[in-house]
């Protein structure tokens, strides 16, 4: 059977990255937000999987068991971890407690991935050793399928060498029979505050207006992306919106 890996930091650190454009308060909320959306989505999906949430907050650990997910909490100490070492413990807990023939890690802030999506992922790791789905906007991964689960090591922690570049290099000295899932909607990811104001105009451009996400995003954000350069889409920024403040004019009696 096929385990879905959710990975989540806790509340109190979550998308550190964009603490210059939300409060913590904001980014607890965000994450919330999103989780619930993939969380519906994967309820969709009507395939024989289980899902584990790796968490140490228990207010995600909650919301999971709420959608019949399996909630584990991670064991916080007072050694620090890299981020392979975390996916490392959550992918020894699916092949140690739950006997899983094959897993895919996914993440919560994938805000446009679909259940056909998921449910493709899900089939394609049955035929193959590893599917990778490119993150978009980077050389990253955004989801990472293992059959076995143990076949490969990830390499989000990689000092030097992008994550799926490593990862691929490695497949290809193992031999490994690998998929790429080529997917605008599953290979986007909220990282940085550039993402935060594409993932608002993308959610409209799918209609996806009723996902808890957007109306996050409606509610919270008070800033534009502009073109710097009338001729070049890729440099792009941020601008905080003005507000005017209205002149009352008293009426002379």
């Amino acid at each position: 059977m096929s385990y879905l890996l959710i990975p989540v930091a806790s509340l109190s650190k979550t998308k550190s990255r964009l603490g210059d454009i939300f409060t913590p308060d904001q980014l607890k909320d965000l994450t919330i937000a999103m989780l619930k959306d993939l969380f519906s989505k994967i309820s969709q999906i009507k395939l024989q999987i289980n899902s584990l949430v790796y968490c140490n907050s228990s207010e995600i650990l909650d919301l999971a068991e709420e959608y019949g997910f399996i909630p584990i909490k991670e064991k916080i100490n007072n050694q620090q971890k890299c981020f392979d070492d975390i996916l490392q413990d959550i992918n020894n807990i699916a092949i140690q407690d739950y006997h899983a023939k094959n897993t895919i890690i996914t993440f919560s802030d994938l805000i446009l991935i679909t259940p056909d999506n998921l449910r493709e992922i899900v089939k394609l790791i049955e035929q193959n050793q590893l599917v990778v789905c490119p993150a978009i906007v980077s050389a990253g991964i955004s989801v990472l399928g293992r059959n076995p689960p143990g076949i490969i090591p990830t390499y989000f922690s990689h000092p030097t060498t992008p994550s799926l570049v490593a990862l691929l290099n490695e497949a290809n000295t193992l031999g490994l029979k690998t998929a790429i899932y080529d997917s605008f909607r599953a290979g986007f990811d909220i990282d940085i505050k550039h993402d935060v104001m594409l993932a608002y105009e993308y959610l409209k451009s799918f209609n996806l207006v009723k996902s808890e996400t957007y109306r996050f995003l409606k509610q919270n954000i008070n800033f534009v992306i502009t073109k710097k350069s009338a001729i070049d889409n890729r440099k792009l920024e941020i601008k905080r919106f003005r507000v005017k403040k209205q002149v009352i004019k008293k009426k002379m009696l």
